[in-house]
């Protein structure tokens, strides 16, 4: 039996895809590949980790293979990926706050501190994060974060126009340069017919610019505050890139 002694990998992270739908894209990549390379696909949700996998033939060839595979990955999903490395949402969103030299924030409701837990488990956090309001009740929202109570009374605690107002306050509360908010319904109760469980507004604040979206997340209630987390932090990269592109809104009427 041959000895494995060249193995090397890539990495590719895209966001908005499940397992099921990447393995239909990448359909066509994977029968391309060669016999000395292997494509490997982790999910959580709809953060995904493509690992490509090559041994057993000269260095040279296996990195000159695997750079242009790697290449070919990247192209694929062009503005759905989030790092070319293995690194993590909270890791990558850090480094770039670290390379910018900026600052963040959260303002948090449905996802409970979780943004910021993520966010904080990075060795080095305390040179970009500045502090979070878990503000679970409407009255920490419009007594901490200085949300209008005419917004709450007129479009509801899960609404654009709260989550934007929450990112501006926290901003303004700790004197960060970006900011993450989220406002939602993580369930299992809580849902209308018009905001049906893992309804979720999450707002991203970088310097003068804010966005909003508002998302449907499935699963149990741990699912959709993690995947609240992940989008929001997501939302905050591409801002940060300047490859931000908005996002059709779910019908939230």
């Amino acid at each position: 039996m041959k000895a494995d002694n060249n193995i090397e990998r890539r990495h590719v992270i895209v966001y908005g895809y499940t397992k099921k739908e990447l393995s239909g894209v990448l359909k066509h990549f994977v029968k391309h590949l060669p016999d000395h390379i292997k494509l490997t696909i982790e999910s959580h949700l709809l953060v995904s980790r493509l690992t490509l996998t090559g041994k057993n033939v000269g260095i040279e060839l296996l990195r000159f293979n695997l750079n242009r595979y790697h290449q070919d990955l990247r192209d694929i999903f062009t503005r759905d990926v989030v790092a070319t490395d293995d690194t993590p949402l909270a890791a990558t969103l850090g480094n770039l706050l670290k390379e910018r030299e900026l600052t963040v924030s959260c303002a948090e409701s449905c996802t409970g501190g979780n943004i910021a837990h993520r966010i904080t488990l990075q060795p080095g956090s305390s040179n970009y994060f500045l502090g979070s309001v878990v503000s679970y009740a409407n009255d920490v929202k419009t007594r901490v974060l200085g949300v209008p109570q005419k917004y709450i009374d007129r479009y509801g605690a899960v609404s654009r126009e709260v989550v934007e107002a929450m990112a501006e306050g926290v901003a303004k509360l700790t004197r960060s340069d970006c900011a993450i908010s989220t406002s939602g319904i993580a369930g299992p109760d809580g849902g209308t017919r018009l905001k049906p469980v893992g309804t979720v507004w999450i707002g991203v604040k970088y310097g003068s610019k804010i966005v909003s979206e508002c998302r449907r997340f499935e699963g149990e209630r741990n699912d959709v505050i993690d995947s609240a987390t992940a989008h929001g932090m997501v939302m905050l990269i591409n801002l940060l890139r300047d490859s931000y592109e908005e996002e059709d809104d779910l019908a939230d009427e």
